[in-house]
């Protein structure tokens, strides 16, 4: 019988871990630390194992919403698309997930359970009677040629790339914490354009920047224009096979430069060199097609110990994005959104 068993998260045999196929960048310790930072959350690392056999790992976090214990792995509202298992070669997820069931209710004394896992397919959570959302998003083969990336792009995509090179723009990394109130003035355009506000504050994106750039897992560009002005701003965190957008943002008065296209393909470029095989676009959006993309839909697993907590996971999501449209009105009611910048996308 398949079993998870608790490890100190701190002592844990991290380089081990690391040399799992399926490990992605939200899984690692330092994306953990973040989320259990903004989160108020405490880490989980489980090990899998069959008798004295070890099969994988389990990584999520537990915390507490209206007073009931909740074990996520990923939450709503963590910008943390998916996390989830590493399991060795032929180890069903069914599996896993079924083993996790009795871990988080019995072991862990949760009351909610949920898991996005990036391999997980539709049955795996169906047969054991878990609700199911989805995780829109598209991604590249990043295992194309260089030539191959841009050729699949469509001719208009092309043609903003190759005007921003002829403009004088400058695709560069970023390694300070000024980053981060750049992208974030932007970000509020973004959302202010819609009547809302951001899911998350500037703190968020300086915690991001402080915990995982240091590793090398995060990628910061800025756009400068031929002048050196930062016309534009894009997050791109990554490890092992996978590298993922996170948010990127740019000036209106700008955009004839086509800082975004440019940022975007930079992105592509870097991870690739460093022996990433997929490039997940973080969620979906018309835009994106341009790229050349392939949609992908992951099952995100839930179950509740009692039927109540149901309606009121469903019920907070409905507050949340009143919220978001009250604080907005609040906000324009008191100063009006500038008329000359405009953030082009942000990670939900």
């Amino acid at each position: 019988m398949l079993k998870f068993h608790s490890i100190d998260f701190d002592t844990a045999p991290w380089e081990r871990i690391d040399q799992f196929e399926d490990r992605n960048v939200f899984q690692v310790p330092q994306w953990i630390a973040f989320l259990a930072d903004t989160q108020e959350a405490v880490p989980v690392l489980a090990e899998l194992r069959d008798g004295a056999s070890s099969l994988g790992f389990f990584t999520g976090l537990i915390f507490r919403r209206v007073g009931i214990r909740v074990l996520g792995s990923s939450f709503p509202g963590w910008t943390t698309p998916y996390i989830g298992f590493n399991l060795c070669p032929n180890v069903p997820r069914v599996e896993a997930l079924r083993a996790l069931e009795v871990y988080a209710f019995r072991e862990l004394k949760c009351m909610h359970v949920e898991v996005c896992d990036r391999q997980f397919t539709l049955a795996d959570g169906k047969s054991l009677g878990f609700a199911c959302d989805f995780y829109e998003s598209y991604e590249t083969d990043l295992t194309l040629t260089e030539e191959q990336l841009f050729n699949q792009m469509d001719s208009a995509c092309r043609r903003c790339i190759r005007k921003a090179e002829k403009s004088g723009l400058q695709i560069e990394q970023a390694h300070d914490m000024e980053f981060a109130a750049e992208y974030f003035e932007q970000l509020k355009d973004v959302f202010a354009k819609q009547n809302l506000v951001p899911t998350y504050g500037l703190d968020r994106v300086r915690k991001l920047i402080e915990y995982l750039l240091p590793t090398g897992h995060l990628l910061l560009l800025r756009a400068r224009d031929a002048n050196g002005n930062c016309v534009g701003t894009g997050i791109y965190p990554g490890f092992n096979k996978w590298a993922s957008f996170w948010g990127n943002a740019s000036f209106r008065a700008s955009q004839n430069l086509r800082p975004n296209e440019s940022l975007h393909w930079s992105a592509m470029r870097y991870w690739k060199k460093r022996g990433a095989r997929i490039f997940d676009w973080g969620g979906g959006g018309e835009y994106k097609q341009k790229y050349g993309v392939v949609p992908i839909s992951i099952p995100w697993f839930r179950k509740s110990r009692y039927g109540f907590i149901e309606p009121l996971r469903q019920g907070a999501k409905g507050i949340f994005g009143l919220k978001q449209k009250l604080l907005a009105r609040l906000k324009s009611s008191s100063s009006k959104p500038s008329k000359d910048r405009v953030a082009e996308v942000a990670s939900e």
